[in-house]
């Protein structure tokens, strides 16, 4: 699964999505540019190879180890010379510069947080839709989920221009962080109340889980709300996109 996500991610039709050899890959990391992960040959380890692991461990980049074949088939014609970059097509943006966006805008913070979304096409239908309910952020999670591609772009029809995404370490601390600053928490569980029957007023954060296991236990218990969707058909699951519309506007509709 995780092979087949790769080299979706890594279409050769979608070159500004990578960066492909030594120089080019140590200079994006060293202007500061976003690299989602690295995917670097097994058994290199000369110098240049050394410096661009250690520019990705300070800014905490994910790093692949793959086969020689691996690389050449992620990289297709191009010449890799043993490393490529996934780089962000947009920048991301902080959270405190989402709870700014709130507050200049006279509201109480309202955040759409993502527990692993893998799939980069709700990943996008679900920064659209952040859009259209007036949330003033998403934030991912650096590890395990989609980052900011052209194929996130593309789905979310321009809405990365008017909501910024923040990418997190640690989403529970995050959060830890967050309730500090008077933020509480719900997230999606088909097994949670009913989200009719919650106050989901006030400084809000809606946290939804990845596509096939939902919000982890540990982010779960960190959340003061569990809020179920009343379903009435054959089949007990939404998309994961669908869900987060579908509690998003139960919060706009409770916010008035």
């Amino acid at each position: 699964m995780e092979k087949d996500k790769d080299k979706k991610i890594f279409s050769p039709r979608k070159s500004e999505d990578r960066i492909e050899g030594r120089n080019a890959v140590l200079e994006a990391f060293r202007s500061g540019r976003a690299v989602d992960k690295l995917f670097v040959q097994t058994g290199l380890k000369d110098g240049p190879i050394q410096s661009i692991l250690r520019e990705s461990k300070k800014s905490d980049t994910i790093v692949n180890f793959v086969s020689k074949e691996r690389l050449d088939e992620i990289c297709g014609d191009s010449r890799h010379q043993g490393v490529a970059a996934q780089v962000s097509a947009y920048e991301y943006s902080t959270i405190d510069a989402m709870l700014k966006k709130a507050e200049e805008k006279g509201e109480p913070p309202f955040l759409i947080f993502l527990d692993g979304i893998e799939d980069p096409h709700n990943l996008g239908a679900i920064i659209r839709t952040a859009c259209l309910a007036g949330a003033h952020g998403v934030v991912i999670t650096r590890h395990r989920a989609a980052g900011l591609t052209s194929t996130v772009v593309k789905a979310s029809a321009g809405a990365l221009n008017y909501v910024p995404v923040a990418k997190v370490t640690n989403l529970g601390r995050t959060m830890d962080d967050l309730k500090k600053q008077g933020m509480w928490f719900a997230c999606a569980d088909m097994d949670g109340t009913r989200m009719y029957d919650l106050d989901l007023t006030g400084p809000i954060g809606l946290v939804v889980g990845n596509e096939g296991e939902g919000v982890s236990r540990l982010v779960r218990d960190k959340c003061d709300y569990v809020a179920s969707i009343p379903m009435k058909g054959e089949i007990d699951s939404l998309n994961a996109s669908v869900a987060a519309g579908v509690l998003m506007y139960e919060i706009v509709r409770q916010r008035g």
